[in-house]
């Protein structure tokens, strides 16, 4: 008796299951294709940061104060900066972000008073290796022109 038990149970259990799978089957996909296709990015997504083009100079909007570089917790910021002649102030001159120590904790963001960083709506990135992840992010500003 108990063997014809367990048999209607387990019967019963598999047209259950069946159930459910042919019901999920039926509905719309609801999986994005990858590669070939996207999802629209929303508009508080934060990725890794990037620099502002001034609209006056067409430069990066940055003064070289290192704010940033002091503001970040994870000290994943390199700002440098170099003095010309005739130039008011520092002028840009290496501004590197390594990725791989980066908590996208928004601190740098934050503490940027003249706007000259903001979060990148990168979000596809991959390499073969840590290397690929230290960015310059002052040759990304110029490559973008």
């Amino acid at each position: 008796m108990a063997y014809l038990t367990e048999l209607f149970s387990g019967t019963k259990s598999l047209f259950v299951g069946l159930g459910i799978t042919i019901k999920e089957f039926v509905k719309p996909v609801v999986t994005v294709q990858y590669p070939r296709e996207t999802i629209p990015m929303t508009p508080r997504y934060r990725g890794h940061i990037e620099l502002v083009r001034d609209p006056e100079s067409g430069g990066p909007k940055c003064i070289v104060c290192g704010m940033c570089q002091k503001a970040c917790p994870s000290g994943c910021i390199t700002v440098d900066g170099e003095k010309r002649e005739g130039v008011k102030g520092k002028v840009l001159t290496l501004y590197r972000l390594d990725f791989t120590k980066c908590s996208l904790c928004g601190m740098c963001v934050e503490s940027c008073k003249p706007g000259a960083i903001d979060f990148s709506k990168d979000y596809n990135l991959a390499g073969p290796s840590r290397a690929a992840y230290v960015f310059d992010l002052l040759k990304r500003l110029e490559e973008k022109r």
